[in-house]
């Protein structure tokens, strides 16, 4: 085990050659099944790897202004990019900064195709469709729940393409497997088969879980190719995984600063807050996994609930409470494990909380540390 002492505290910390080890296999499954695997920064935004990432992966998508040029500026290819709404006073920086622009709806396109058709540069447009099919348990994630605002029903397209439309996107997945894949594509192509006949290309989305070590890479590589299969005039089948990425590639060390009882249950309060740093704990929710601790049980001697530093009143990890080997002391550290993917990138300021450091561990063992936030930061957070 890794002794997290020297890093930095709180600190996130990646892995380097962990996140080359999910390259290499997201590389495999692109390779073997003729599609394109592109990074979601909605997912993994570690912009300090996107060199290697550039190595393995075939680019990534963004759902902002501010990934379309983190993408462009950092990993020097243009963005797929794909938002829910795009902005009159952005449109032209998102035109310059992309190779393909999706449109959540008709309307949307309709309000920029003609300044697309007098832009000096060539762009692939397509549409987000909703195949009304999703396998995700939460709703907050789901992108197919009824009443969604993400995707153009079936029932609502014109006959054939618009002029001018190459693409389709579809995105209902999150941590998902390649059953779930499997199930959603036939719903898709029960209701778009015809204007999936009429496209350059398809992209498949996220919440592909391809590293997850379970995870039935042969079946979706079957999947793939069957698919490809079916529609010979694709020119392009996407996929667009950010957590897959960075799935167990870091951690997030903490420290315990106080260790307070309250009716019996004892707290010990660490210096990230769930609500600043872990707001996907509360949000899915979920419990992370914490190195050194287990599950209690009736033989657990040393159970602690484990406490945030803001003033939220429920600023604890959810779900319950942890077990250690040994009693919690202050000044122990406390680390999450997997916290590089979309953790990471949901952090906020809220009341002013300190952000973590940011670090990498090279493939040599070296730990550099590449930011520190400072007041600054969040005083320009706010303006």
């Amino acid at each position: 085990m890794t002794n997290f002492d020297p890093f930095p505290s709180p600190c996130y910390i990646m892995f380097e050659e962990s996140l080359e080890a999910n390259l290499q296999l997201l590389d495999l499954v692109q390779k073997a099944a003729n599609v394109k695997i592109i990074c979601a920064l909605k997912g993994f935004a570690f912009w300090q790897s996107f060199p290697l990432v550039a190595q393995y992966l075939s680019g990534a998508t963004a759902s902002s202004l501010n990934e379309a040029r983190l993408i462009s500026e950092e990993m020097g290819v243009d963005a797929h990019t794909y938002a829910p709404i795009y902005f009159e006073n952005e449109w032209k920086d998102i035109m310059l900064y992309s190779s393909h622009i999706t449109f959540n709806s008709l309307s949307q396109y309709a309000r920029f195709r003609d300044e697309i058709a007098q832009f000096p540069k060539s762009i692939s447009l397509g549409l987000r469709v909703n195949p009304e099919y999703s396998e995700v348990k939460t709703d907050l994630y789901n992108p197919a729940r009824p009443g969604s605002r993400l995707g153009i029903l079936a029932e609502n397209m014109p006959p054939h393409l618009p002029d001018g439309i190459e693409g389709l996107h579809v995105h209902t997945l999150c941590e998902n497997n390649s059953y779930a894949l499997e199930n959603m594509l036939l719903h898709f192509e029960e209701r778009f088969a015809t204007f999936i006949k009429e496209c350059k290309w398809v992209n498949l989305g996220g919440g592909h879980l391809i590293t997850q070590k379970d995870y039935d890479i042969p079946h979706l590589i079957r999947i793939l190719q069957k698919f490809r299969e079916r529609y010979p005039n694709l020119e392009e089948v996407i996929l667009e995984p950010g957590e897959a990425v960075g799935w167990q590639t870091g951690v997030l060390v903490s420290t315990v600063e106080d260790i307070i009882e309250n009716k019996g249950i004892k707290i010990a309060m660490l210096n990230i807050s769930f609500s600043c740093h872990l707001p996907d704990c509360l949000e899915m929710p979920y419990k992370p996994t914490v190195i050194g601790a287990t599950e209690p049980d009736e033989n657990s001697k040393h159970v602690y609930r484990l406490g945030g530093c803001s003033c939220l009143a429920g600023d604890f990890i959810g779900m319950g409470d942890f077990a250690f080997p040994e009693p919690l002391e202050v000044g122990d550290r406390i680390v999450f494990d997997d916290m590089i993917h979309y953790t990471m990138v949901k952090t906020t300021f809220f009341n002013g909380v300190q952000h973590p450091a940011i670090g990498i561990v090279k493939k040599n063992g070296e730990f550099v540390l590449l930011t520190q936030p400072t007041y600054e930061d969040y005083k320009r957070k706010l303006g």
